[in-house]
């Protein structure tokens, strides 16, 4: 399996395209903050607030702050842009900028608060006090879009370190006395400012906790893709999430149930028809079997022209491998025979062979394509059991060391004791009559 470095290289380009959109949006919210800030002011400015009238005096025109928010707002509209520009490009946006961005953001608070401050120092303790200060908190929490700990982190230290510059600066200048006193104690301001930088540390570690279970995600889909490329298309998702589960698929000696199943005079059958129709009936069939077999825990290994080779027990087992594959094997003929009579399948009969043993379980390939498979005795002689089915005109056949782990779970026939091609020994065979 990839190892965790190789997945973080895999996904880094998904990562900084997920960071980019994301910077994208962030932008777009704070756009739309500012623009929403400036059409406030110009409500007040337009109805000539008295309390707005107050604050401001007669040192600016009433629509300075919207021209203010404004510009602020064309500046986030214009980094907006740029990004899509690098995201349409698929470039990465570099760190340098990214961190310039985080410094001028909560200056931008900064230069507010001065700017009110110095329109009336006697009221620079309110505005210390005023809103402007939660907007540090809306750019820290708007750095969480950027996934990283640091930058988050940056936001909420410039943040801090301005505001107590502030502080220190305009706490000794002259000021009103508000009715409670303590709130306009340097602590009580101080304080204030270890909250910004806190903000900005939990909103980092927020961020890097949403980027590491980006990556997980990542991970996970790369190694269930991994999985379908070997197992091919037809795995059940209890099966993929088992084989994601596991740290390592290595080659083992595995005991394991093999099933070969086929459809029998397919070659008459499609000589007379449409190579569509030939097409659609095997996908409609197989969709058939696929099903039964994902429910029994079962992988379709390989697919066979008119047939397929499904394995039970291996990558994973329940103990009960036997038992799933003849049972699979019964419900994949009722299911067929269902559709033959509703005619929504040809009437064409199909051969099942089953014999379960040791066999090598594991990748087989080269380093550009590898599949998982099993090897053995067991594959081989699976094989030649399902194509007894047409000496003994029967449907389902099993080996002995398949029935052997019934009792009376179902109704087995002792058929014949035979010679299969490629060994030595007889075998004895069962027939298995479909419910």
């Amino acid at each position: 399996m990839i190892n965790k470095k190789e997945i973080e290289g895999l996904f880094k380009k998904e990562i900084d395209k997920e960071i980019l959109n994301n910077e994208i949006l962030r932008t777009q919210i704070l756009f739309s903050f500012f623009l929403f800030t400036s059409l406030f002011f110009l409500f007040f400015g337009y109805f000539r607030n008295e309390e707005f009238i107050r604050i401001f005096t007669k040192k600016m025109p009433l629509y300075t702050p919207s021209v203010f928010f404004i510009f602020s707002a064309a500046y986030f509209f214009l980094i907006r842009m740029r990004l899509k520009i690098l995201l349409k490009r698929e470039k990465k946006l570099p760190n340098l900028i990214r961190y310039i961005n985080a410094f001028i953001e909560p200056s931008i608070v900064t230069f507010v608060m001065v700017f009110l401050c110095e329109i009336r120092r006697d009221y620079a303790i309110y505005v210390l006090l005023s809103p402007p200060l939660l907007v540090y908190f809306i750019f820290i929490i708007a750095s969480g879009f950027r996934l990283s700990f640091f930058i988050s982190f940056f936001t909420g230290f410039v943040s801090a370190f301005e505001y107590l510059i502030l502080v220190f600066y305009y706490h000794s200048q002259p000021k009103e006395i508000l009715p409670v006193d303590f709130l306009v104690q340097k602590t009580a301001l101080i304080v204030r400012s270890a909250f910004l930088l806190v903000g900005g540390i939990i909103m980092g570690y927020i961020a890097s906790q949403i980027q590491k279970r980006l990556l997980h995600s990542f991970s996970i889909i790369n190694e269930k893709e991994k999985i379908k490329d070997l197992f091919g298309q037809h795995v059940s998702p209890e099966v993929v999430e088992k084989l994601v589960s596991q740290t390592e698929l290595s080659t083992e000696i595995n005991y394991v149930t093999v099933m070969f199943f086929d459809i029998r005079n397919f070659t008459h059958f499609s000589e007379s028809r449409d190579p569509k129709e030939v097409v659609e009936y095997l996908n409609l069939l197989f969709d058939l079997c696929i099903k039964i077999i994902n429910k029994r825990n079962g992988i379709i290994n390989k697919f066979l022209g008119d047939g397929f080779m499904a394995i039970f027990g291996a990558p994973i087992s329940n103990r009960d491998d036997v038992k799933n594959a003849v049972t699979a094997a019964l419900e994949i003929s009722k299911e067929i025979k269902r559709g033959i009579q509703e005619k929504r399948l040809a009437n064409l009969n199909i051969g099942i062979g089953i014999h379960a043993g040791f066999a090598m379980a594991g990748n087989i390939g080269s380093s550009f394509r590898k599949e998982y498979t099993v090897i053995g005795d067991v594959v081989n002689l699976a094989s030649r059991i399902e194509q007894l089915n047409k000496v003994y005109g029967t449907e389902i056949l099993i080996s002995e060391e398949v029935k052997k782990h019934f009792e009376n779970s179902f109704h087995f026939v002792f058929l014949d004791e035979v010679k299969v091609k490629g060994r030595e020994n007889t075998i004895k065979i069962y027939k298995i009559d479909p419910v």
